[in-house]
């Protein structure tokens, strides 16, 4: 037997119970990994209230962890017993043991603890694409991140500094924006009652090319007004509930605007688009050039307890889950 938590329906925090389960076994193409660090993330939450859909119940969320290998099934040729490897992605990280797809695990370098790789694997590698892929940011430019002091951005802050790009960072207290200036920020904003406005002071009138958006509903009108002509809004989550339709037309209206909603699945499909992003990442972390931020853990037993500190803004940065 092994020890995991699961949901046996949507609810609060409260649904989330720590439980007995079979220990499983592989099977072709995949293998069994004794977890060492599970990464807490905002997108558990949707899953446990079913703001996106578990396939059924019992299930396990989580989508983060780093372990080593105990066992493989057939045909596996990526990893082998013995491997430190992390993943993010599939479902089913909140439990001591888990199968996953082999071709969804990726080794770790000796550099990189199993704390840090569970706390950047998801969030390193969607700062990744978004700074590198979604838009290509360069040096010289101004951006704006929202959630500036959460986990996706201040590992976005402190990169996108590391590659000479002014980053304006919108927080909800000055706690946080001190927190958001230490790892890169620029300028930081606190609250979004003005932003607009306070983005046209920033860039002289110029306005921004990018804005990346966690929050959702409650900024997406806003994070529009601070885009320049034919900039980019790119909303990647929902923390403040999902954003009402669109009419594209608003998008003219704005500046002929462009709007995408990336995920992370999409961009490391395939295994070689996985391998860069997570290369691309272990790399700058292992350069000191962004620091992972691990600033909390819980034991995986309490995951109930940390989403109750994540849901009320009270974690920053990232963190992890300990089995």
């Amino acid at each position: 037997m092994s020890k995991a938590v699961r949901i046996h329906g949507y609810g609060g925090p409260d649904v989330l119970r720590w439980e007995d389960v079979p220990l499983p076994e592989p099977g072709p193409g995949e293998a069994l990994i004794e977890q060492k660090a599970i990464g807490l993330n905002y997108i558990d939450v949707y899953f446990r209230t079913g703001l996106y859909k578990v396939s059924g119940f019992p299930a396990v969320i989580g989508q983060e962890g780093a372990g080593l290998v105990v066992a493989t099934g057939q045909d596996v040729h990526s990893v082998a017993v013995g491997d430190r490897v992390a993943y993010a992605g599939p479902l089913g990280a909140y439990a001591g043991s888990r199968v996953i797809q082999a071709d969804r695990l990726v080794r770790l370098p000796d550099a990189i603890s199993f704390e840090t790789a569970a706390c950047i694997m998801l969030k390193g590698m969607t700062a990744q694409y978004l700074l590198h892929t979604t838009y290509k940011v360069r040096a010289g430019q101004t951006i704006l991140v929202h959630a500036a002091a959460g986990g996706v951005g201040l590992l976005m802050c402190q990169w996108a500094r590391h590659l000479g790009v002014t980053v304006i960072g919108v927080v909800s207290t000055e706690e946080k924006a001190a927190l958001a200036r230490d790892n890169g920020a620029t300028h930081v904003v606190v609250g979004t009652q003005s932003l607009a406005s306070d983005v046209k002071r920033i860039t002289a009138g110029a306005m921004v090319p990018v804005v990346y958006d966690s929050v959702g509903r409650d900024t997406f009108k806003t994070s529009l007004e601070c885009l320049a002509p034919l900039g980019l809004m790119v909303t990647y989550g929902s923390a403040s509930g999902p954003v009402p339709p669109v009419d594209p037309s608003m998008l003219s209206a704005k500046g002929s605007l462009f709007l995408t909603r990336p995920s992370l699945a999409t961009y490391t499909a395939k295994r070689s688009d996985l391998e860069t992003s997570a290369g691309d990442l272990f790399s700058v972390i292992a350069s000191g050039a962004v620091q992972a931020g691990l600033h909390q853990s819980f034991p995986l037993r309490d995951a109930a307890a940390a989403h109750t500190a994540l849901e009320a803004r009270q974690t920053t940065g990232s963190t992890v889950l300990v089995p």
